[in-house]
This record gives C-alpha cells, sequence and structure tokens, in this order.
C-alpha cells in the first residue's frame, strides 16, 4: 500500500514571501498520508512551510542540521527542515541531487515515519 500521496498546486501564486527567492527546486512534492490527513484536518496548506523550506528558512532543526542545509545548497546534498504545523512536528525533506544537479523530489513526514 503507498503511503505517500501527491500534492497538488493550488493554482495560487506558490512563489515565496515577498523579497524571497527559492534557493533549490523542490522536485515533485508528496507527502505521507498521515501528514497529508493531518493537514486536511486542521486546514493547513502546505505551500507556506514548502515556501519557507525554499527560501532556506530551515524551521525548527538544530544549528548544526541548518548548517548542514546550508552547506548542502552548494553540494546538492539533501535539506532537511522541521515545522510545528497544527501541534504536530512535520518534517520537508528534499532529497539530494543527481548527476545532472536536478533535485527530483521534496516529502512532507511525520520525524516517526522516517
Amino acid at each position: 500500500m503507498d503511503k505517500t500521496k501527491s500534492l497538488q498546486s493550488s493554482g495560487q501564486n506558490e512563489s515565496p514571501a515577498v523579497g524571497r527567492n527559492p534557493l533549490f527546486s523542490l522536485g515533485a512534492v508528496v507527502a505521507t498520508r498521515a501528514v497529508a490527513s493531518h493537514l486536511a484536518q486542521h486546514a493547513v496548506s502546505p505551500h507556506e512551510v514548502l515556501s519557507q523550506h525554499q527560501c532556506g528558512d530551515w524551521g525548527l532543526v538544530d544549528p548544526d542540521d541548518a548548517e548542514s542545509n546550508n552547506g548542502a545548497l552548494k553540494t546538492g546534498a539533501r535539506l532537511l527542515s522541521a515545522y510545528d504545523l497544527a501541534g504536530e512536528r512535520v518534517w520537508v525533506i528534499t532529497e539530494g541531487e543527481d548527476d545532472e544537479g536536478r533535485r527530483f523530489s521534496t516529502c512532507l513526514l511525520f520525524p516517526e515515519e522516517y
């Protein structure tokens, strides 16, 4: 059974907050069924948190993880952010780049689902 759900674009402007530019591509965005259900239940749109992640606001990660993320912007390694959404911690993970510098996917999941 597939435990992820693709998140479709709302058709609205999903660009980062005014004055902020995306630092990397998200690729295909998916969420585990549990996170998708949680966000829907609490009427939380994932688009703002994805924008924060994409603009380098790593949320609640510790300083070492934030430093690793900043380095990963240069090396193409995996990126991890953490946010409290409707009372639950949600991780946002963007996979590392392939040999051609592309990032293919970003996943929203609960830490215990990792």
